[in-house]
C-alpha cells in the first residue's frame, strides 16, 4: 500500500543522530523522504548510519560538538551548502547526570554543569544556527528533544530534570519571537527507553528495564511483560509529526510521549 512521504524535498539536521532516538529519527526521517544531515561526536557510528540510510536516501554525517558554537554552525551550513536550504532542526543530543547524584548534596557541581552545557547550551545552539537560515528561507520546524520529567518528578537527578524544564523553556520563548518568521517550535518529552545511555544510568539490562518501566511503572498496560512496550521509534514518529507540513498551525507543544506515566505519577 501507498505510504505518504511526509517529509518528502525537505532537509533535516538531527544532532545527537547516530545512535539512540537519534538515530530512530534519522531512519524515519529519511524513510519519509527527507534529506538527512546526522550531527554527532561519534564519528564511527555517525558515518554507518549515514551510509545505511544513503542506500535509500540522502544522508551524510558531520562531526559536531553541542556545546561548541563552530561545530553547531558548521552543521547547519553544511546542510545548507549540500542541499540548499535547512526545513527541520530536531535538537536531540543530550547527556543525563550521573546515577550518584540523585541527593542535592551529593550532586558534584561540575557534573551539574556538563548537562547543562550539553542540554541547555547545545539546544541554544541548535535553535540559534537553525534560525538563522530558516529565517531567510520562509519558516521551517525546531524540535527539541526534552522529557517527561518536565512533568513528573522525584526519580530522576537534578541537572537533568532541571535542564529539561529549561528546554521547555526556550522552546515556549523561541516559539513567540520565531512564528513571524514562519518557524514552528516544539518540543517532543519522553518516557523512558531503553537506550545505552538509559541502560547505562540504571545499571540494567534491556530486560529489566523493560520490567521495571512498562510493567510496573507504566501506565499503559498490554500482553508484553504486562505493558505495552515503548520504543525509540515511537518517540521518532511523535518528532515526525511535529516537523511535518500536517502539524503546520503546531508550535509551542511540549508533546508528551509517556502513555500516561506523568498523570499515573503526579
Amino acid at each position: 500500500s501507498f505510504v505518504p512521504r511526509r517529509l518528502q524535498g525537505k532537509v533535516a539536521v538531527i544532532t545527537g543522530g547516530a545512535t539512540g532516538l537519534g538515530a530512530s529519527a534519522a531512519r524515519l526521517f529519511a524513510r519519509h523522504g527527507a534529506k538527512v544531515v546526522i550531527a554527532d561526536i561519534q564519528p564511527e557510528p555517525g558515518r554507518l548510519l549515514s551510509e545505511e540510510i544513503t542506500a535509500a536516501a540522502a544522508a551524510s554525517y558531520v562531526h559536531c560538538d553541542v556545546t561548541v558554537d563552530a561545530d553547531v554552525r558548521n552543521a547547519v551550513d553544511a546542510a545548507v551548502s549540500t542541499h540548499g536550504r535547512l526545513d527541520v532542526m530536531l535538537s536531540n543530543a543530550g547527556v543525563i547526570a550521573r546515577p550518584d547524584t540523585m541527593a542535592i548534596a551529593s550532586t558534584d557541581p561540575d557534573d551539574f554543569r556538563r548537562v547543562f552545557d550539553v542540554n541547555v547550551y547545545g539546544a541554544f545552539l541548535a535553535a540559534k544556527h537553525a534560525a538563522r537560515v530558516m529565517m531567510t528561507t520562509g519558516g521551517g520546524a525546531i524540535v527539541f528533544m526534552a522529557s517527561n520529567v518536565t512533568e513528573s518528578y522525584g526519580t530522576t537527578p537534578h541537572a537533568y530534570v532541571a535542564s529539561k524544564h529549561a528546554v521547555v523553556g526556550l522552546m515556549k520563548n523561541l516559539c513567540v519571537e520565531l512564528g513571524g518568521n514562519g518557524i514552528r517550535v516544539n518540543s517532543v518529552s519522553p518516557f523512558g527507553v531503553p537506550t545505552a545511555m538509559a541502560l547505562g544510568f540504571t545499571g540494567m539490562d534491556e530486560t529489566a528495564f523493560k520490567e521495571a518501566y512498562y510493567g510496573r511503572m507504566g501506565n499503559l498496560k498490554g500482553a508484553e511483560l504486562d505493558g505495552v512496550v515503548f520504543k525509540a521509534e515511537d518517540v521518532a514518529e511523535a518528532a515526525l509529526t511535529l516537523v511535518s507540513d500536517e502539524s503546520r498551525y503546531i508550535s509551542g507543544v511540549n508533546l508528551l510521549v509517556d502513555g500516561g506515566h506523568s498523570l499515573k505519577s503526579a
